[in-house]
Formats: C-alpha cells, structure tokens, sequence
C-alpha cells in the first residue's frame, strides 16, 4: 500500500474518531437538555396545580360572601369575571411554555384575579358576620396559603427555567438546541408598577367576642 493511501485511511480513521467524538458530545447533550427541560415541565405543572385550586375554591368563596346583607354586588361580580377570564386563558400544563407572549397573557389573567380577590377580602372586613363566620374564615385562610403556595411554584418554575436557559446558550449547545427541539422558555415577570403596588393581602379574621 502506497504512502498516500496510507495517507487517507489515516484522514478517514481521524475523520471518523472526530465524528464519533462529536455525535458523543451532541448525545450527551441532549440527554442534559431533556433532565433540565423536564424539571422545568415539572415546575410548570405545580403552577398550573396551584392556580387550579385557588380557582375551585372560589365559587365557595362567592357563595359564602352572597350570603352576607348588602355585601357590594360590583366586588363580587369582579370577582366572578376575573375567574372566567383566568380559565379561559390556558397553556398546556403538561410542558413549559415556550412562547413568552403566551405566559404573558397567562400571568396577565392570574394576576388580574389576585387582585380582585384581594380587594373581595378587604371589602369583607367592614361585615362582621363575614368575620364571624367559620366557612368564611376556613376559605380565606385556604386562599392565603395558596396564594403562597403560587408564589413559592412560580419562583421554582423561574428558576427551573433559568437553569434550562443556561443550558441552551451555553456553547457549544447554542448551535444545536433549537434544532433539536429546545428553544429558550420564558419566566414569570414581576407585573409592570409591582415595586409600587399594594400588596394582595389575606388577613386573619377573629370572630367578635360573645355579647359585642
């Protein structure tokens, strides 16, 4: 065998350890990027958990507030129309958004029933059979810890999210990631004004003293 033959079976065997040291490298990676795009599903799916329970407990909410003489029917109504539009917009809870225009609507209508929520809980404070009432009080204290309860997932969802971004610009991954299906996902923004914002408050109620 002649020295260039020899020559390009010597091109071939670098050529091919070369290949296989990047199909290796592109393999491993891509199993990296399915855990991190997993925690970061998984993550999602709390949220979604979270907000879905706050949304049950509502109509209960509703009911025992309708009981009270002349509590504010506007409120109320607020109330009831926040939900609606919060169920109404919906992402697939099994995987984690990647269309930031998407979450953004989301987080637009989640955020739009927190509010009127909290002002329904305000406005109770000036009923005290609202106060008195242990249902009342059962289902504010649930929505508060709900309430935390979201804002705990929707930190570990911007952090699951974080770590998956890191991962997909990091080089060489940045090349290769959108290809293989994994985009950048955007997180969860603090509401434009939230730094001046009162802040949605669930107090806990004390039932009036026997005989006042």
């Amino acid at each position: 065998m002649n020295r260039a033959a020899l020559f390009g079976l010597g091109c071939l065997g670098v050529l091919a350890v070369i290949v296989l040291a990047l199909g290796g490298l592109i393999v491993g990676s891509y199993n990296s990027l399915v855990q991190v795009s997993a925690a970061a599903d998984t993550a999602w799916a709390q949220v979604q958990t979270q907000y879905q329970r706050r949304a049950d407990l509502i109509p209960n909410l509703v009911r025992t507030v309708e009981g009270a003489a002349n509590f504010e029917k506007s409120t109320l109504t607020d109330v009831v129309n926040a939900r609606a539009n919060a169920t109404k917009v919906t992402i697939d809870p099994s995987k984690a958004p990647s269309d930031s225009q998407a979450l953004q609507r989301f987080q637009q209508a989640q955020d739009a029933l927190s509010g009127t929520l909290g002002r329904l809980l305000a406005v109770s404070e000036r009923y005290p059979e609202l106060r008195a009432n242990n249902n009342f009080r059962d289902l504010q204290a649930q929505l508060e810890g709900t309430e935390n309860r979201i804002a705990v997932a929707r930190g570990d969802f911007n952090r699951a999210v974080q770590n998956y971004n890191v991962r997909v610009r990091t080089f060489p991954t940045v090349l290769y990631a959108p290809i293989l299906g994994f985009p950048p996902k955007p997180f969860f923004e603090s509401a434009a004004g939230a730094e001046n914002a009162p802040s949605v408050s669930f107090p806990s109620f004390s039932p009036s003293p026997a005989g006042h």
